[in-house]
């Protein structure tokens, strides 16, 4: 994510070239009427108001800066930046929209200043069945309004951002919400990372799924700051969130409902207790942080939050599907969910659209919030680097006008300010190497993946191993599958190490220590060469006395055969791929060589994709010679890009792979 102010807790005021954004140019203030001022600086607070008549609901478009007092804590503040914005979606006569095909498009256009940025987070986890297919009508209705310019992403709680695609292709979107179908109460796993815990209590399975839920909306929102400075609308389509469940709900394992519960049958098991009290109690409180680091997010990146309860105008908490919960108790949890999707969308200034039944009606407001607003800037006369959350109320000396903007930020704190104006840090060679393999090759290695690694050889040489597998057929449907490969490598001076033709999928032979280059002819079913690629291979000396390590190798496994199979061959073949489903474990296989033929210690830590240490990895002995080697189970990482750091002393080896869902 490209860092901006508006990510720094204090948002930064950018409002300079806003050409296709339309202005009321009349009874403006000299000072409006100026080009407006690109500012930066921790202490720029930046804050889009919504001004519209109290009778009709409409955009009040003809207001002067003179008209707003902004005060922060009470103290009064300067306005100096002002502009009017609206937007309508629609296609002006410059810079055309153009088609979302990739991540840079998708940049380039969301920062337009004439386009408008949504996002719909469909809340499986927390939105039943019904509700849900009852839903997709009025979100239709919804996405059928937007104009061509207008920009839309959809997200699932389990769904990479990385995978999430802002696009025009309103169709698109329709698709996919097609099939959204909602999940709670059901605790049946669906995939290997759920399995992981299906046996744990239910109310533990439910404080999981808001763990899960709410860390991957923080990462819409901050997918959507990095796209856009401007304001930008996310619509949480959930029933709301409780970090507790009522006692005949409290089931032993969650995927085996109404086992060894003895409150089942007893809707009156939580009324008038006091323990059931205490423990709703903290089990709301440790919510209310939950949700209070993602508003505080959504405030930083200029994200609105309309959270709409699918239900309509429900009546219960708990369906006849579930065990009979006592009136006053449902309604305590009803109250109480509902309430959380108001205090997302009240602190990022959005709507509650809840306990309702013309959602239709109130999502319409959605994209009038979006279409009109006043763009408001000052400098903090206060400085804060107190970490501390700053009131922010705007006034227009004007009556019978309706107006919303955001409560406040969260300012940084004194480390805070610290790493923001620090230089930046450039990222160690190493760490960008080992996230580039992850990335598949262009041009020629469509056809296959690739992997080359190195380990001690004979007389002073280096093996060299040479792996290849055919690519996934939907990067090319239309090509020919790859059945073999000729390989040709020699030396700079032209002498031959290795020449061939093999259907194997490993080839391997000694070179010295030097540049050795490559040919690398993917063949078909006939021995016709399907693409031929040339490339350079630094071969590294591995013969010194000094510790030594050599290329990390890496297996798959889907099952636990699978996984015992390789563990127990010392001479399989390590996988070309770096991308892998959380269904999967890996094993690495690292050879290491310490001075006088001795085995060094090797250690291993897993990293996030900034370098930042996660956890230590634990090294065992591997039936391979001179190995070492680590087992990761991925059901426990989310989505992403990670790095695997191997050391042996002061020599360092990195792995980079991506998991995904």
């Amino acid at each position: 994510m490209r860092w901006r102010g508006a990510a720094l807790g204090l948002v930064l005021i950018a409002v300079s070239g806003v050409g296709h954004a339309q202005q009321e140019p009349a009874q403006q203030d000299p000072a409006a009427q100026q080009p407006p001022v690109f500012r930066t600086g921790i202490n720029v607070v930046r804050v889009d108001v919504i001004v519209t008549d109290s009778k009709t609901g409409q955009l009040v478009t003809d207001l002067k800066q003179s008209d707003f007092e902004v005060t922060e804590n009470n103290a009064p503040q300067t306005v100096d930046t002002f502009r009017l914005v609206k937007l309508d979606g629609g296609v002006t006569d410059i810079d055309r929209p153009r088609e979302i095909r990739s991540d840079s498009t998708e940049e380039l256009e969301a920062a337009r200043d004439d386009v408008r940025l949504f996002a719909i987070f469909l809340d499986d986890y927390h939105t039943r069945r019904g509700a849900s297919i009852t839903v997709r009508e009025p979100i239709a209705q919804f996405i059928s309004t937007l104009g061509p310019t207008d920009m839309i992403g959809i997200m699932y709680p389990l769904q990479p951002v990385s995978s999430v695609r802002m696009t025009r292709d309103h169709g698109r979107i329709m698709q996919a919400l097609n099939t959204f179908v909602g999940r709670k109460g059901d605790y049946e796993p669906r995939n290997a990372s759920e399995a992981q815990y299906a046996n744990y209590p239910a109310e533990e399975v439910e404080r999981i799924r808001n763990q899960i839920s709410l860390s991957a909306l923080e990462s819409l929102i901050n997918h959507m700051g990095s796209l856009k400075e401007g304001r930008k609308a996310l619509i949480l389509i959930s029933e709301g969130y409780s970090n507790t469940l009522p006692p005949q709900l409290r089931d032993p394992v969650a995927s085996l409902p109404g086992l060894e519960n003895p409150n089942r049958d007893n809707p009156d098991a939580a009324v008038n207790n006091p323990r059931e009290d205490s423990r709703t109690f903290f089990s709301d409180s440790q919510l209310s942080l939950s949700l209070r680091e993602v508003w505080s997010l959504a405030n930083k990146n200029n994200v609105a939050i309309y959270a709409v309860d699918p239900r309509g105008l429900p009546v219960s908490e708990f369906d006849l599907s579930q065990p009979a919960v006592n009136t006053v108790t449902d309604r305590q949890y009803l109250n109480s969910s509902m309430d959380t999707l108001r205090t997302l969308a009240a602190e990022t200034d959005g709507r509650a659209i809840v306990n309702r039944n013309d959602l239709a009606v109130g999502m319409s407001q959605v994209v009038r919030d979006t279409s009109g607003y006043y763009l408001l800037g000052y400098n903090s006369n206060q400085a804060p680097s107190d970490g501390k959350f700053h009131e922010i109320k705007v006034r227009v000396n004007r009556p019978g006008v309706q107006v919303r903007a955001r409560r406040g930020y969260w300012a940084l704190t004194v480390q805070d300010v610290a790493r923001a104006t620090a230089p930046k840090a450039e990222t160690p060679a190493a760490l960008n190497n080992a996230l580039a393999s992850i990335a598949v090759p262009a041009a020629s290695y469509n056809l296959v993946r690739t992997w080359m690694g190195t380990s001690r050889g004979a007389d002073g040489k280096t093996k060299v191993t040479f792996v290849w597998e055919p690519a996934p057929r939907a990067s090319d449907p239309r090509s020919e599958a790859p059945t073999g490969i000729m390989l040709m490598a020699a030396g700079a001076d032209g002498d031959p190490y290795f020449r061939g033709r093999t259907k194997d999928s490993r080839v391997t032979f000694d070179a010295p220590p030097g540049t050795i280059q490559l040919r690398v002819s993917v063949e078909g079913s006939a021995s016709q060469v399907l693409d031929t690629v040339n490339r350079d291979f630094a071969v590294p000396d591995l013969s010194a006395a000094d510790t030594i390590v050599g290329t990390p190798q890496v297996f798959r496994a889907r099952t636990a055969r699978d996984y015992q199979q390789v563990k127990g061959d010392a001479n399989a073949v390590p996988t070309a791929t770096r991308e892998f489903s959380r269904t999967e474990r890996l094993l690495v296989r690292v050879p290491a060589y310490g001075p006088g033929n001795t085995t060094p210690a090797l250690t291993a830590r897993l990293l996030n994709r900034t370098g930042q240490p996660m956890n230590d990895v634990k090294v065992g002995p591997s039936t391979a010679p001179e190995c070492q080697e680590v087992e990761l189970q991925l059901a426990g990482l989310a989505p992403g890009d990670y790095v695997l750091e191997f050391r042996a002393g002061d020599v360092q080896e990195l792995v980079g792979f991506r998991v995904t869902p």
